[in-house]
């Protein structure tokens, strides 16, 4: 049997590697590079990154649609060459802010705000293709045993983009300006879409796939006697999707979690050098955010064997093992509320239990995007993820908006602002830190409410 449904996850791995390359430039690059440039504060910065998750819920309603209307191959296509692009503009912010504050008599900060939000949210659009996508080419390059594995490998990709991220970006910002940062990582897409043109076809019709690899990979549809099953089966509409309590489970399971990594993602070297003085582009900045991330990258895929132990050693059905491991994931983020306490003695308890918090949240992610494609049918799978992940940005969009508005307030305030024994941005920090603790175990808690014991969604 051939082995090339491996070799499509590494180029879904790499697609998501990129993709959190790229969302990361921003945050490894405001605090210590743009901010001081353009006088940007916390609320600046929170408006920035809150929007551009906005609009990425906004779009990812649609884009799950377009990738099922489109297909695989042009859908994907699409998706990174609009983010690779956008991500490439953002270097023109600073010239383009120039211009336009002197010519118009605009303050420079607000005009490099609306520029940067621009590019930002033109990066949402491309980039909310790519989860849609991937989960779909995963339900069609691997049975349904296999598909918590294959999503945690290329789900990876966010852990290992935001790993590489501080040992490169910060480093390209320092010696060849901020704007090369930008570019030469958004270039990266653009090579990414080269390999998918010559690679990428359906198992059924790719040379690299022989007749045991695609009975490997279609036994689900053979099983169930119908192999022919999928390319007939009508997609659902959004109205049936939202008529059912399996699209429910999983916006909240999402809502309820998302905007913790994300918050994690864009805040955290923020953190680093507003608590601890470590700047994003100096060697124990890097170190740090290098260590948080390596943590997350295989703490995470060791995290993912954990359904299929439950179900081969404890003779649970699959939907018992998925919710049990998911329960163990969810109490991974609560370490975040010894992050600011232990600080007190290293920056490495913050940058170590921060790490353990958000590999759980991979591991819940990775089961998260596996429950689409054991639910819902094949022909629906890109349409219920980008839905999930509409709900996904929205909570991204509240956390990311409220942090920055709460640490700036915080900061203002002072002493007088006090939370658990912390006062100022401290207290703030704590505040943030606490609701990522609990978000989890409140998504486990809607989920299983709402779907109980498991059952397939038929069209």
């Amino acid at each position: 049997m051939t082995k090339f449904r491996w070799v499509v996850c590494a180029m879904l791995f790499a697609a998501t590697t990129v993709n959190y390359l790229d969302r990361q430039v921003l945050s490894l690059t405001w605090k210590d590079f743009i901010a001081p440039e353009f006088n940007w504060t916390d609320a600046d910065y929170g408006i920035i990154t809150g929007y551009f998750s906005l609009i990425y819920a906004v779009c990812n309603l649609f884009a799950g649609k377009f990738v099922d209307w489109l297909g695989n191959k042009k859908g994907y296509l699409w998706a990174i060459a609009v983010w690779s692009a956008a991500a490439c503009l953002h270097a023109a912010c600073g010239v383009a802010t120039a211009k336009i504050a002197s010519l118009f008599a605009l303050a420079a900060t607000t005009v490099s705000v609306w520029l940067f939000l621009a590019c930002r949210c033109l990066l949402a659009l491309g980039e909310a293709g790519n989860f849609p996508a991937a989960i779909k080419v995963t339900a069609e390059y691997f049975p349904k045993k296999d598909r918590a594995f294959a999503t945690s490998i290329f789900n990876s990709g966010s852990s290992v983009g935001a790993l590489a991220a501080p040992a490169t970006i910060p480093l390209l910002a320092k010696f060849w300006g901020w704007e090369a940062a930008f570019v030469v990582i958004g270039a990266l897409g653009f090579l990414w879409m080269g390999f998918w043109t010559f690679l990428y076809r359906k198992p059924s019709e790719n040379p690299r796939v022989n007749a045991a690899e695609l009975a490997y990979v279609s036994q689900d549809d053979a099983a169930a006697g119908d192999a022919a099953a999928p390319a007939a089966e009508k997609s659902l509409s959004y109205r049936q999707c939202f008529g059912l309590r399996h699209t429910w489970s999983l916006l909240l399971g999402r809502f309820l979690t998302d905007g913790v990594w994300w918050f994690f993602l864009f805040w955290t070297p923020g953190y680093l050098s507003d608590r601890y003085g470590y700047k994003s582009s100096s060697g124990m900045g890097m170190v740090l955010v290098v260590t948080l991330y390596a943590i997350v990258t295989f703490a995470s895929i060791g995290l993912c064997k954990l359904p299929t132990w439950f179900v081969d050693r404890k003779g649970m059905n699959p939907y018992e093992g998925r919710m049990a491991a998911m329960f163990v994931f969810a109490c991974f983020p609560l370490l975040a509320l010894g992050a600011q306490p232990l600080g007190a003695f290293s920056a490495w308890w913050p940058a170590v239990l921060i790490g353990l918090a958000c590999a759980g949240h991979q591991a819940w992610s990775a089961n998260v995007y596996s429950v689409v494609g054991d639910r819902f049918p094949r022909s629906s799978i890109a349409t219920l993820t980008g839905i999930a992940s509409c709900a996904s940005g929205f909570g991204s969009f509240l956390v990311n908006v409220c942090a920055g508005r709460l640490f700036t307030y915080a900061a203002g305030q002072g002493a007088a602002f006090a939370y658990c024994g912390y006062t100022g941005k401290d207290a703030g920090y704590m505040i943030v830190f606490t609701y990522c603790a609990v978000a989890y175990l409140a998504g486990w808690a809607c989920m299983k409410a709402l779907v109980p014991r498991y059952e397939p969604v038929r069209v």
